[in-house]
């Protein structure tokens, strides 16, 4: 794509995402690297303007991330963000040490320099969130302030190096003003133009799958999600019949699911789709497995195994297939750290980090650098249905990561029940699209309970709903007690085998979405 484009060096920050969220409403493209990158590396994304993220460490650890200061003298404005700010201040000649007063939360930022243009237009002070236990006590060589707090310095600027730097977190919602300082630094300094739109995504998109598939068959791994639906519309588009779309029944899917994505994909999509039952093979090999990794390792072999058996039949009867396609999308392949840096792995995707590292196929993952909202606007242009892009998220490996504990056949039905009461109860309550995602858990846990002056030992069904941009982070829902009411009576009268219900209202960090 000849779009402008920000690169964002990640130095382990929570927050790293969101600066590249933020970037991508403004309609710039951005591209996060891990600060590990070689400076060729950035080089090679050509960028207009680069940015340090925050991070855990110091400065002056033994272990602090070893980014190449270089990044610093590639000739294009820079703009460090708490660790980033020290890092230049450290990088060029200034001093930080760990601050006497530290400073976590809200704070109030004073401009000190109103004629900056990272703060122009930005009326003073602002209330920024601070995330920081160093601080800068020496600016480098040719460097003045710009901001500050009560405690420490806030902002450091040097024009002539193009080079820029806060303490504080301006990409997240706490900065009230936070994006208008990041447009400034995009359009004020950088002189990006908002130019990364759907149209030239889809554009772009479709011709470079075009070239890489020249007269090439492709399969596409269909969920039936959002994710997956999106990228098979856009390789159709770019290859039409030349591109076979395989659903999987892996044996943990939803209630009455294998029936109905296969009707709404060739109904409503009209999309050539071959759908597979193999929930006997998956299942046989997870039984026994506990370990949520490696159910997710099995379940991303096992799909690759069946769909290696489809590319072979398929080549029979309509030519040789190279490609799969899957909906990976930006959140899949930082959780698994695919982007190597000093982020820890969350979990493996199956589609990500559970793939095997030999496979006959060779992978399109057209939605690999996107966020699911941004999903959701490609699908929009692309003329997709309502009813397939606001479906709520629903997790490659299935209900296998909402069953903790062994996978049966006879826990796996237990959930669908419980699970079928969860949606369709926030369904009726007209709830499910204000909803990132909403369903239930069944835990390895069993209680007792009394039903009809008998005793009962069964299983507690946890239920989870939360709110989310992207999936990065999240916070639980407050969800109605009539709704909370309706689903647990539900839930331990219609469903024999589970006799408690508990509701989770841990956000994300410091849990994640899913329970596994």
């Amino acid at each position: 794509m000849d779009t402008s484009s920000i690169v964002i060096l990640d130095f382990g920050s929570q927050y790293t995402q969101l600066i590249a969220r933020r970037i991508r409403e403004q309609n710039v493209f951005s591209v996060v690297l891990p600060c590990t990158a070689p400076i060729e590396q950035v080089r090679a994304q050509k960028p207009l303007g680069i940015i340090l993220s925050g991070g855990p460490c110091s400065v002056y650890d033994a272990d602090a991330p070893p980014a190449d200061p270089a990044v610093l003298e590639l000739g294009v404005p820079v703009l460090g963000i708490c660790y980033g700010l020290q890092f230049i201040a450290h990088h060029l000649g200034g001093k930080v040490r760990s601050a006497e007063k530290r400073e976590y939360g809200h704070a109030e930022v004073s401009v000190v320099d109103a004629e900056s243009p990272l703060f122009a237009g930005i009326p003073g002070p602002l209330t920024a969130w601070m995330s920081h236990g160093d601080e800068a006590i020496e600016l480098p060589p040719g460097f003045h302030l710009t901001a500050k707090t009560s405690n420490a310095v806030a902002g450091i600027a040097n024009p002539e190096r193009q080079v820029w730097a806060v303490q504080f977190h301006p990409e997240v919602h706490h900065t009230k003003q936070g994006t208008a300082l990041l447009r400034n630094f995009l359009f004020n300094i950088c002189g990006a133009k908002p130019d990364w739109t759907p149209e030239l995504f889809i554009q772009s998109t479709v011709a470079a799958i075009r070239e890489k598939v020249g007269e090439g068959h492709a399969i596409c791994a269909l969920s039936g999600g959002v994710d997956s639906s999106v990228a098979a519309v856009l390789v159709h588009r770019a290859i039409g019949d030349r591109l076979t779309c395989v659903f999987v029944d892996n044996g943990v899917l939803r209630k009455n699911e294998f029936f109905k994505v296969q009707e709404n994909l060739r109904n409503k999509l009209g999309l050539n789709l071959v759908a597979v039952d193999a929930s006997g093979r998956f299942l046989s090999k997870l039984a026994g497995v506990t370990d949520p990794e490696k159910k997710r390792k099995i379940i991303g072999n096992e799909f690759i195994a069946v769909f290696d058996d489809e590319a072979q039949r398929i080549t029979k009867e309509a030519g040789q297939v190279d490609w799969l396609v899957q909906g990976t999308l930006y959140p899949d392949v930082i959780e698994s750290s695919s982007v190597k840096g000093p982020s820890q792995t969350i979990k493996s995707h199956h589609n990500v980090g559970g793939l095997p590292e030999t496979m006959k196929l060779k992978l399109i993952e057209p939605l690999r650098d996107l966020f699911k909202d941004e999903v959701r606007r490609i699908g929009r242009d692309l003329g997709m249905p309502a009813d397939i892009l606001e479906r709520q998220p629903f997790p490659g490996p299935g209900l296998a990561v909402r069953i903790l504990g062994e996978i049966t056949p006879e826990r796996v039905a237990l959930l669908q029940e419980a699970d079928d009461i969860v949606v369709s109860e926030i369904k009726r309550a007209g709830l499910y699209q204000q909803i990132w995602q909403s369903f239930a858990v069944l835990l390895p846990v069993k209680s007792v309970g009394v039903m009809g002056d008998q005793r009962t030992y069964a299983y507690t069904c946890a239920v989870r709903a939360v709110n989310s941009e992207d999936g990065m982070t999240a916070d639980w829902v407050p969800l109605p007690y009539e709704v909370l009411k309706t689903i647990s009576n539900r839930i331990v009268n219609e469903i024999v085998g589970i006799n408690r219900v508990v509701y989770d209202i841990t956000s994300k960090p410091p849990g994640t979405i899913e329970w596994e």
